[in-house]
């Protein structure tokens, strides 16, 4: 099968892409968001396939994933063929609702039933309101890093991209009060601009930007533990890679966290304070950490697995394709 995606989120796309068809991913010379192409800090294989703009009419395209409302539009210019009439297609929604109120805000693509929904998680599925849209869930599966935890640094690792800008969405505010229980050492893209933005004892916050994947998988499982401070969004994969690397991991718990995490994995709580006390306590407690380690992993490979989301994502294309 040939399959239309746009490059939206890294991660996600790398799991998708090491799926048995044919990825056509739109590039454009600014490598801007709806052409960025194939991506330049994740392993992808050679069935992602790079496609210009101006070539895609002449492509056979079985199936079009969207991600953002405003790909309906381009994948019809761009084809030259409609999403859901002239060709089929499915809506894939990452986010949890934003702006309005949660639970009563309305799906982009709720007024129509020729496009599916496929939700990331049960939690979000909830809280949309997909109106007369077929809505289904395909919950996340990760490439497994492997068991790389050491805990050798007596620090805790968070992963955020852009946490400035997105502030307490996810749980920037509460950086100053993990940072009295741990020093933090944060991964990911703008993590430079919690620098002055965020006040926390000297010595208490390292940033590590724009890392590749496999590196940041490296450097985070050398941390003692990793903690996720997320409010809203919808279930981070960087949870779910720390606990495939094996370690014990610190959850707010908000939207589908309290679902995914296993008591045994760590502490779930949406009570900072008691974040912070389980953190300084895995700090103190190596073999602690080192055993939740080992459940935060069978769990995730569990629940998380590729071969399943995979075998979900293979049942809704040839579904959608007929």
């Amino acid at each position: 099968m040939r399959v239309l995606v746009w490059h939206v989120h890294g991660a996600y796309t790398t799991s998708l892409v090491q799926g048995g068809h044919d990825y056509l991913v739109p590039v454009m010379p600014d490598r801007g968001p709806y052409g960025r192409g194939r991506a330049d800090t994740y392993l992808w294989p050679r069935s992602a396939l790079e496609v210009s703009p101006g070539d895609l009419r002449d492509q056979e395209v079985d199936v079009v994933i969207l991600q953002r409302p405003h790909e309906v539009t381009l994948a019809a210019q761009w084809l030259d063929r409609r999403p859901g009439a002239d060709v089929p297609a499915v809506y894939l929604e990452h986010n949890t609702p934003g702006g309005g109120g949660a639970v009563t805000t309305v799906h982009p693509l709720a007024g129509q039933r020729d496009i599916p929904i496929v939700h990331v998680t049960h939690f979000n599925a909830l809280v949309w309101d997909s109106g007369a849209a077929p809505a289904r869930v395909i919950e996340h599966g990760i490439v497994d890093p492997g068991h790389r935890y050491t805990g050798e640094i007596e620090a805790a690792g968070v992963v955020v991209n852009e946490p400035v800008r997105r502030g307490r969405a996810v749980g920037t505010d509460l950086v100053p009060e993990l940072a009295r229980a741990a020093p933090l050492d944060v991964f990911g893209m703008a993590v430079d601009d919690l620098h002055g933005a965020v006040l926390v004892p000297a010595g208490r916050l390292r940033t590590f930007a724009d890392l590749s994947q496999d590196r940041m998988h490296a450097e985070l499982a050398r941390r003692r533990v990793y903690v996720h401070l997320h409010r809203w969004t919808s279930l981070g994969l960087s949870l779910l890679e720390a606990m495939h690397l094996g370690m014990p991991v610190v959850v707010l718990g908000c939207t589908e966290a309290p679902f995914a995490v296993p008591p045994a994995a760590g502490c779930v709580s949406v009570r900072p304070s008691e974040l912070a006390d389980a953190v300084a306590s895995f700090l103190r407690d190596a073999d602690a950490a080192r055993a939740a380690g080992t459940a935060a992993r069978d769990a995730a490979l569990s629940r998380y697995g590729l071969e399943r989301f995979l075998s979900d994502w293979d049942a809704v294309l040839a579904e959608a394709a007929g």
